[in-house]
């Protein structure tokens, strides 16, 4: 096989492109890809014998008339997926941010499809590996594709763009997310913007929120459309209440969502304003936001033996963190528990970080916390009304031994590490 456009010909016999051949389809490409703890060449017989078209692989001991050697099976993957790009040429639209990218990616999916043929990032499928599958399980009969952008570190959005080529693009915010890998929160912001800056070199249109002053700094003079409570938005919306389910006003229309937490508001907004700007009736508009449910584990509630609990397990870093918490004081109720894991990924001031979530939570007014994990279990002890536990199992030991100490109201957060999921049934 001597180029790309070669193994695109058999792509498109294919069913479809496989990397793990426990989940290998018959007829799929079968790409070897390599991993700190695993080498997929070794799978590639497997994966053969299991009905796979061909096995793309970078051990150049590999033999057999179905292998196709590269020089390196990631690498190829990302330039198959580019070239696929190129020819469905669809309009694409690129989302990332610190927090809300898959909140954000699934409302907007759900707007833009009352008017269009979409499809969107499936699952966390929003890194170097993920962008390229999602790009290359999109047709051309699609009117849109919206690719989710995660990152860690620098210049990784820019590959990103490189290989999905958006048209549009959305940053939902610039948080404290991934501090170690980006080098601090002036890092995440000059990562994340890497997208503004495809957008800008490629004149394609930048979808930002207009009560952020430093995406209007970033996005005003370029090709935009603006979204926000401010009247100079191109699109404006209005929180209205979030007791705890966020409703908004658009255009005359009170939307109420199933959502939880005034910081799902921007991620409301911004699917309000994208569909306005492809001319989503702004009645469909309001039934897709109103219709859509949280994933489990994201801002979810749940009420079980007499308590309301807010499950935000899925992920955190100090911004969501604590904009969850002030969302959590303005929901009713005298007497409140706060249960929080360790937040991942902060780099060399994770101890600081900690400590000031907790200084949130006094400033806040809680009196019930609970924390577990390394780091907050470190700085636990400064507090008087914190009971602090280095693992979640001695935290959901505890629960089950004393339930007195949990009130009729409660946030779960932590990172998905600390998996709090777990103390669920304590409760």
């Amino acid at each position: 096989m001597k180029n790309i456009s070669d193994l695109y010909s058999k792509f498109l016999e294919s069913s479809g492109i496989c990397t793990d051949t426990r989940k290998l389809q018959k007829n799929s490409i079968y790409f070897a890809l390599r991993g700190d703890n695993f080498d997929g060449n070794e799978y590639a017989d497997q994966a053969l014998e299991k009905g796979a078209l061909l096995a793309v692989v970078d051990d150049e001991n590999q033999k057999g008339s179905s292998k196709v050697i590269v020089k390196d099976v990631l690498l190829t993957l990302q330039e198959l997926a580019n070239f696929h790009r190129k020819q469905i040429d669809i309009p694409i639209l690129a989302i990332t941010g610190s927090n809300g990218k898959t909140t954000t990616k699934k409302l907007v999916l759900e707007v833009l499809s009352k008017e269009f043929k979409v499809k969107a990032t499936e699952g966390n499928l929003n890194n170097h590996i993920g962008v390229p599958l999602t790009l290359l399980s999109f047709t051309a009969e699609l009117d849109f594709g919206i690719v989710e952008m995660g990152a860690n570190h620098q210049k990784e959005i820019e590959s990103l763009c490189n290989i999905a080529e958006p048209n549009y693009g959305y940053i939902t915010n610039f948080g404290k997310a991934h501090l170690e890998g980006f080098g601090g929160i002036e890092g995440v912001i000059k990562g994340k913007s890497e997208l503004y800056d495809y957008l800008i070199e490629n004149d394609g249109l930048i979808f930002f929120n207009r009560d952020d002053e430093i995406q209007v700094e970033k996005a005003i003079q370029h090709k935009n459309y603006s979204i926000g409570e401010k009247p100079l938005s191109d699109c404006q919306v209005v929180l209205i209440d979030a007791q705890p389910n966020v409703k908004v006003e658009y255009s005359n229309l009170c939307i109420q969502s199933k959502l939880i937490g005034s910081y799902n508001f921007k991620n409301i907004s911004a699917a309000i304003g994208i569909g306005r700007y492809f001319s989503v009736d702004k009645d469909k508009i309001k039934d897709a936001i109103e219709d859509f449910k949280p994933e489990e584990m994201r801002s979810q509630i749940i009420k079980k033996n007499g308590k309301e609990i807010l499950l935000d397990a899925y992920n955190a870093n100090p911004t969501s963190m604590k904009a969850a918490l002030e969302s959590f004081k303005q929901i009713e109720g005298e007497h409140k528990t706060v249960i929080l894991g360790d937040m991942f990924e902060i780099g060399e001031d994770s101890i600081k970080e900690h400590l000031h979530i907790l200084d949130t939570c006094q400033h806040l007014g809680f009196e019930n916390i609970l924390v577990c994990g390394e780091q907050f279990y470190k700085v636990s002890s400064e507090f008087e009304n914190v009971i602090g536990f280095e693992k979640t199992n001695d935290l959901q030991k505890f629960i089950e031994e004393d339930n007195s100490k949990i009130s009729s109201t409660i946030l779960v957060k932590g990172s998905r590490g600390m998996k709090l999921e777990s103390i669920m049934d304590a409760l």
